[in-house]
């Protein structure tokens, strides 16, 4: 059965958004999230002996050009150098994605062979979790590693997921599927018809939910996020003739329903269970004490 896990987070500058280091308790690993600017400008000596060690890394980049994160995935044996490296290769022309911040996870006697493992099963983790467009492309897919490697890498693995998730990363999460006790809403108007649930990140819609045939004419301009996350989920096969064709968690109710409608909507209203209670009405009774009720 799971047990639970001790986390140390340090705020270095006092900002969440900073440079940070997130450690778990008896593991000799740890994880540095570092803005784009203090690559070259951190003057600490413990941030930079440990950025100059080998490790794996990921390049966040909240472009406005599109709704969903972008994220690199990479490996050095010397992560300082190799993100100094991304830098010029953006001032250069030869990087066209902006990364604004990257977190590294450097420690646990890692060598090459276990960074090249490391990052083809990130990789690969970053696109079935289908939360973020991995802007990696290739990766070192046949390491030789020794069964008890593979088990200790694993192990890194699942402690990336987790110090990922305390920094407030969530790509690394699967999408939800539902249970048993699932409360379910649905979501129609004309030919849109979208079955959907609260999951703990948003609200996800299921597969085979269908879209409305067309989109309002100023939803460019009304909801300019959700036309823009409506066409990317188009174009990258999430949405094909219409319709889902994997369940896909959105970051609030009103961006679902925004995009199964074509148009600004309220997904607290337009999200109901067959009883007709609204999303917003479900929402306020759980809220709702005893007393008040």
């Amino acid at each position: 059965m799971p047990h639970g896990k001790t986390i140390e987070l340090f705020f270095v500058t006092g900002a969440a958004d900073g440079l940070v280091t997130a450690e778990l308790s008896n593991w000799n690993a740890q994880a540095i999230r570092i803005p784009r600017e203090d690559v070259y400008h951190s003057t600490r000596e413990d941030i930079v002996s440990v950025l100059d060690g080998v490790g794996v890394y990921f390049l966040v980049c909240k472009g406005e050009n599109r709704a969903r994160d972008s994220v690199y995935v990479g490996e050095s044996e010397s992560l300082r150098e190799r993100l100094r490296q991304h830098l010029r290769d953006h001032d250069a022309g030869r990087e066209n994605f902006y990364w604004n911040f990257a977190v590294a996870f450097v420690g646990g006697r890692l060598d090459k062979a276990l960074i090249r493992y490391l990052e083809n099963k990130l990789v690969g983790a970053l696109k079935s979790c289908d939360k973020c467009l991995c802007l990696t492309q290739n990766t070192f897919q046949n390491p030789r590693l020794k069964p008890a490697q593979i088990a200790a890498m694993d192990e890194f693995l699942e402690n990336i997921e987790t110090l990922m998730s305390a920094l407030g990363l969530s790509f690394m999460i699967p999408i939800p599927s539902g249970t048993d006790d699932t409360v379910y809403y649905w979501c129609k108007s004309g030919c849109a018809s979208a079955m959907g649930f609260r999951s703990p990140d948003g609200f996800t819609v299921v597969k085979d939910s269908r879209v409305s045939d067309h989109v309002a004419p100023r939803f460019d301009q009304t909801a300019r996020a959700y036309s823009r996350l409506r066409k990317e989920l188009e174009e990258d096969g999430t949405i094909r003739a219409g319709v889902f064709t994997k369940n896909h968690e959105f970051s609030a109710p009103s961006a679902a329903s925004s995009v199964v409608l074509g148009h600004n909507s309220s997904g607290n209203k337009e999200w109901k269970q067959e009883n007709g209670i609204t999303l917003g009405q479900a929402t306020a009774l759980s809220t709702t004490t005893p007393q008040e009720q």
